[in-house]
């Protein structure tokens, strides 16, 4: 109990010292304040950023991978030239890898086509098109507001049926109810079986803003838009089980070689992407970013250091005849030293607070299509820096305080 009593007695001591300084103290924290403002703000847009793709990245399935003409990013085991001369998936591969895959809990086949016009009478709106299988609602989730998925058969028999994102039906049936309605695509009239929640904007959309997106099947997609070279993506869900989805991988990559009747030693001639392949280069990117806020935040905190510093050694200075009147009425070293220590512990916290209160104030502003987030651990990263700062600027001077003789500190005028 009389060590705790203590303790209260030093942070009295340290608050009391801090309010009867005002100015000093505020000049003091600023520092410390743009410094922990700096690294907070930074980290702060940063996994704002992050978790913008991330989870935009889970809008095109998890645990999944595609099977594609192009590597997303060059620089692979072919040279790039090579990658030109590799045929394109076809909807045959697709229906030979559903009918044969063991490791895959689905496999689907997809198509885009952007700029293409929407019209209802006089109402029209350029959307991206995207053509589906049946199975594309097992890969990645379609979330409707209103209405149905497609049926099995309409996708079979490829139906001219639709699912609309929000702002398209805005724009084509305004103040209606679209489902069962019907607009024109390319000159085809489809009808609309459902209409997507709204998304809203976001910083990035893989696969496209749903909002402004038409699905149709993947049957009347290609009836319309693969006459020429048709180049779609097969995308494959692996098992629970099959960590890293190495067994699905293999499988897709034998049951490839074996339609494409590539021999044991060739080479293969089509690419397998991941979207954590993506993710990956995103985490790297974002690293530059966080070391940048480190060392630009470092200086501020540096300068704030030393000024909490110098304040502290100024403090002992001026408390010097009181330092020793505490000692000789039997205050311990350990008390004097907590005393300085706390003083200076509190006074790079405060500083560290209003920088993490700036950077809360930071989040309401409108960053474009950005949502500024700040994390909990963000919050305590700040903290734990403003402690450590007030513990190394504070720990000489509080050193110097307690090793003070009590009768030379006493007679100090």
């Amino acid at each position: 109990m009389k060590f705790l009593r203590q303790i209260y007695e030093s942070f009295r001591f340290a608050w009391q010292a801090l309010k009867s300084n005002i100015t000093r103290t505020i000049l003091s924290l600023l520092g410390v304040t743009v410094g922990i403002f700096a690294i907070v703000a930074v980290f702060t847009i940063v996994d704002s950023l992050e978790k913008s793709i991330r989870d935009s990245l889970k809008s095109i399935g998890e645990d999944v991978f595609y099977v594609q003409k192009w590597p997303w990013g060059f620089g692979g085991e072919y040279q790039w030239w090579k990658y030109f001369q590799w045929p394109s998936p076809s909807n045959a591969e697709y229906k030979f890898l559903y009918d044969n895959m063991e490791k895959a809990s689905a496999v689907a086949v997809m198509d885009f086509r952007g700029g293409v016009t929407l019209k209802n009478g006089s109402n029209s709106m350029d959307a991206l098109i995207q053509g589906i299988s049946y199975e594309y609602n097992q890969i990645s989730d379609v979330p409707l507001v209103s209405g149905r998925y497609f049926m099995q058969q309409e996708t079979s028999n490829g139906r001219n049926v639709a699912i609309i994102g929000w702002d398209i039906a805005q724009a084509l049936f305004p103040n209606q109810v679209a489902e069962g309605k019907i607009f024109k695509l390319a000159g085809n009239k489809f009808t609309v079986v459902g209409v997507q929640e709204r998304k809203g904007e976001s910083l990035v959309d893989f696969g496209g803003n749903p909002d402004k997106k038409c699905i149709i099947t993947y049957g009347s997609f290609a009836k319309m838009f693969q006459s020429g070279r048709p180049d779609p993506d097969i995308v494959v869900k692996g098992l629970p089980g099959d960590e890293g989805l190495k067994e699905a991988e293999a499988e897709v990559i034998g049951l490839m070689r074996t339609k494409r009747g590539i021999k044991p030693r060739g080479e293969n001639n089509f690419s397998i992407n991941r979207p954590e392949a993506a993710a990956q280069a995103v985490s790297g990117l974002f690293s530059v970013l966080t070391l940048a806020g480190w060392v630009i935040g470092s200086f501020s905190i540096l300068v704030g250091g030393f000024g909490i510093a110098n304040i502290m050694f100024v403090s002992v200075k001026e408390r010097t005849n009181l330092i020793g009147i505490q000692k000789s009425l039997g205050a311990k070293n350990y008390a004097i030293l907590f005393q300085f220590l706390f003083e200076a512990v509190m006074l790079s916290l405060v500083g560290g607070l209003v920088g993490i209160f700036l950077v809360f104030l930071l989040s309401f502003m409108q960053l474009g299509s950005l949502k500024i987030i700040l994390m909990p651990s963000n919050v305590v990263l700040g903290l734990a820096v403003s402690s450590v700062i007030g513990v190394l600027s504070g720990i000489i001077p509080a050193m110097l305080a307690a090793r003070m003789d009590p009768v030379i500190a006493i007679r100090a005028k």
